[in-house]
């Protein structure tokens, strides 16, 4: 069920165009500045990132010199705004998910990557058991899945 879920994901990621990103800067009351457009170019093409490898997709593309603590802080501020998510890897890293679509995460623990799985019937199937529940004291905002793998020995030469 996951690899046929992971496979279907090939191609569904939902991504931001830049004119949608520039309409929630501009509803947040943010500049489009170059740092923060050289920051969601370098996710749109990385997906799932961390802020030293967006810096490093930034200076590899000779674009500008931006140091990675201020494109941490822009990816921060992305996700505090819900215009990306974040992802936290089992070494302790923070990646940010450019994905807006509701989907959940396969983590590659030994790659420290994390790929989209498009899986609609395994959300709703969640959804729909913890609708029954009630946890005192909290009310559920979203669901968050994160499968967490390692390669197979097939999947470990690429």
């Amino acid at each position: 069920m996951i690899d046929r879920a992971v496979m279907q994901s090939q191609g569904t990621q939902k991504m931001m165009t830049m004119e949608e990103f520039l309409h929630q800067l501009k509803r947040h009351s943010l500049k489009a500045t170059r740092q923060r457009i050289l920051v969601h170019q370098a996710m749109m093409k990385l997906s799932h990132a961390s802020a030293d490898m967006v810096s490093a997709e930034i200076s590899q593309n000779g674009d500008a010199r931006i140091t990675t603590a201020t494109v941490y802080n822009i990816l921060s501020q992305f996700a505090d705004m819900k215009i990306y998510g974040r992802r936290m890897s089992s070494n302790n890293k923070m990646y940010f998910d450019i994905n807006s679509s509701r989907h959940l995460h396969l983590y590659d623990r030994e790659n420290a990557r994390f790929r989209d799985i498009v899986d609609d019937e395994l959300l709703e199937a969640v959804a729909g058991h913890l609708r029954k529940r009630r946890f005192k004291g909290y009310t559920i905002e979203d669901i968050d899945i994160q499968i967490i793998a390692r390669p197979t020995k097939k999947n470990r030469a690429i």
